[in-house]
């Protein structure tokens, strides 16, 4: 998000041992969230199966907007932070921090229209998410994801919007008589701090936290059924019903996905909520936060540009194949067994509109869900 007041001056500035330490780990920031993102776009791409999830286009969108962040704007802010100066001019700095709001907005409208999509994949019957997540709606969606975040970033930035009554407070700021040093101050004052805040932030976070509720209490019903009903070890209707693995395959699947996912949003605002508490508060209590104490939260915002691809490589084994054969050059021993041609006899029933299986012969391949 926007960098708010990291001037860090001389009289607490970094010392040599300081800088290399700071150096080194965001060095590693850097590298970790570009090499894990595109390795989250080439998994999608290359892999078919990834492909025909629809939750994955957002994922990929996701990726390119944290390795635009990891690009764009973390070198420029590392480098001003180790040096303690900026050299690109005036204009760049707005530009540079424009982008950083934009991307950083677009990372959590990603995350929020995913748990959307999570919620209808779940929570409603497969015709309401056929009909729901369209391939009209899914790019108006991921269209409204970059286009909203410029009204908060480009837009006010670049019209001056924000430093509306805090003119003289930014010029004192952005230059260091003492260290002779220049600096990219971005402050904002308190209309353009509520707004960007709820906007990027407080509004996405609570439909996602609404989402996931009612993922997690649709998640634990269904398990509580098939437990019951397993228990029981005949079908509710007492008949035999055709097989059908898949039905209980995609409930399994899309289960573990959203757990996956609340995971990851539970990481993000980890890492962004310190800032976004901080970027409202501040303009209210006359811009006292300590410039050190900026540098950490916007720090720890910019680390979870990095952090996504290590969760899905983790927490989903779709993901984690597909990252394993890429890594190891499309060795066959993580590619899918096929399983056409088994016959797997099974005990079905339904619950809710969904079929689900209840036992199933032992087959030659494990079939696991991601």
């Amino acid at each position: 998000m926007e960098e708010l007041d990291v001037n860090v001056s001389s009289s607490e500035g970094f010392g040599v041992a300081e800088k290399i330490v700071l150096l080194t780990f965001i060095s590693a920031v850097i590298l970790m969230a570009i090499l894990g993102n595109l390795l989250v776009m080439v998994a999608v791409c290359r892999d078919r199966q990834l492909r025909k999830i629809k939750t994955n286009y957002f994922i990929v969108s996701l990726a390119f907007a944290d390795l635009l962040v990891s690009v764009l704007v973390m070198p420029f802010g590392a480098i001003e932070l180790v040096q303690d100066n900026w050299i690109y001019g005036e204009m760049f700095c707005l530009v540079r921090t424009s982008l950083d709001v934009l991307l950083t907005t677009a990372s959590i409208l990603h995350l929020c229209c995913i748990s959307l999509d999570r919620y209808y994949a779940i929570c409603c019957q497969p015709l309401v998410y056929r009909n729901k997540m369209t391939p009209l709606r899914i790019a108006v969606m991921l269209g409204g994801c970059w286009v909203i975040p410029t009204f908060i970033s480009f837009l006010p930035i670049m019209q001056g919007w924000n430093s509306i009554g805090i003119i003289d407070l930014i010029q004192q700021r952005q230059f260091n008589k003492a260290s002779n040093s220049t600096y990219c101050i971005f402050m904002v004052n308190k209309p353009y701090a509520i707004t960007c805040s709820v906007v990027a932030f407080y509004i996405p976070f609570l439909l996602m936290v609404l989402a996931y509720y009612r993922i997690y209490v649709t998640a634990r019903e269904h398990a509580r059924q098939i437990r019951v009903l397993q228990r029981a070890g005949t079908p509710a209707d007492g008949r035999q019903h055709p097989p059908d693995q898949h039905s209980t395959h995609r409930m399994k699947t899309e289960t573990k996905a959203a757990k996956t996912l609340c995971i990851i949003m539970g990481c993000f605002c980890l890492c962004w909520a310190p800032f976004f508490v901080t970027n409202i508060v501040d303009p209210f209590i006359n811009y006292t936060v300590p410039g050190k104490l900026w540098t950490a939260f916007l720090w720890l915002g910019y680390i979870n540009s990095g952090l996504n691809p290590f969760l899905y490589a983790f927490l989903n084994k779709s993901f984690r194949r597909a990252f394993l054969i890429i890594l190891c050059c499309g060795d066959e021993r993580y590619r899918r067994p096929s399983i056409l041609g088994q016959t797997v006899p099974c005990s079905t029933t339904t619950i809710n509109g969904s079929t689900h299986v209840l036992r199933c012969d032992v087959t030659p391949y494990k079939v696991t869900s991601s």
